[in-house]
């Protein structure tokens, strides 16, 4: 039989796994991005897409060359849902994996984990060191730029604007968005 975690479970699993501030903080903010979403696409599932956000790079810190990989064999050790198994494995499509995003949760944390970084990233450089104040603009232009934030990558972005049939400027400005609907829980 296989088994759910609530958001406090799963928050504890992720820092079993990951002690780095970088990582855990990138899963708040993933889970917290994940939840808006859910809002408006899914409001009865909205703590499962939180958890999916949390726990979607859970092997990555301890295991980055087979990352959503073992998260898999973790998640199944552990008899944790099929669901969440696939859900947060699916963000590796065609990087590590071969598990296509099909359900709109898979794809908007597709499309949102590189997001995430990339828009923290620009908004770090900012005056205010927040997304309260950043832009669309702001955000393209850093886009563009491939040395900017390197490690984002452009291609999963577009790649899951497209999955989701959202132009990329969409995409961008509803992340925005997102993540300043954190800004209460967190500082970004």
């Amino acid at each position: 039989m296989s088994r759910t975690l609530n958001y406090e479970q799963a928050l504890e699993l992720l820092k079993r796994y990951n002690k780095d501030e970088f990582h855990i903080r990138h899963a708040l903010i993933v889970s917290g991005v994940m939840g808006y979403f859910a809002a408006e696409y899914d409001p009865d599932n909205k703590e499962f897409w939180e958890v999916v956000g949390l726990l979607h790079d859970i092997d990555f810190e301890q295991y980055p060359e087979s990352h959503c990989i073992k998260s898999q064999e973790i998640m199944r050790e552990l008899g944790l849902d099929e669901r969440l198994v696939r859900a947060t494995a699916s963000h590796g499509y065609g990087i590590t994996v071969d598990i296509k995003p099909e359900h709109i949760m898979e794809k908007i944390l597709y499309a949102v984990d590189e997001l995430t970084g990339l828009i923290g990233a620009v908004a770090i450089m900012r005056p205010s060191r927040s997304v309260s104040d950043l832009e669309l603009k702001s955000v393209k232009k850093k886009f563009k730029t491939p040395s900017f934030a390197a490690g984002c990558s452009r291609k999963v972005i577009s790649d899951g604007a497209e999955m989701l049939g959202w132009s990329l400027d969409d995409l961008i400005s509803r992340t925005i968005l997102a993540m300043r609907s954190l800004s209460d829980r967190m500082e970004i």
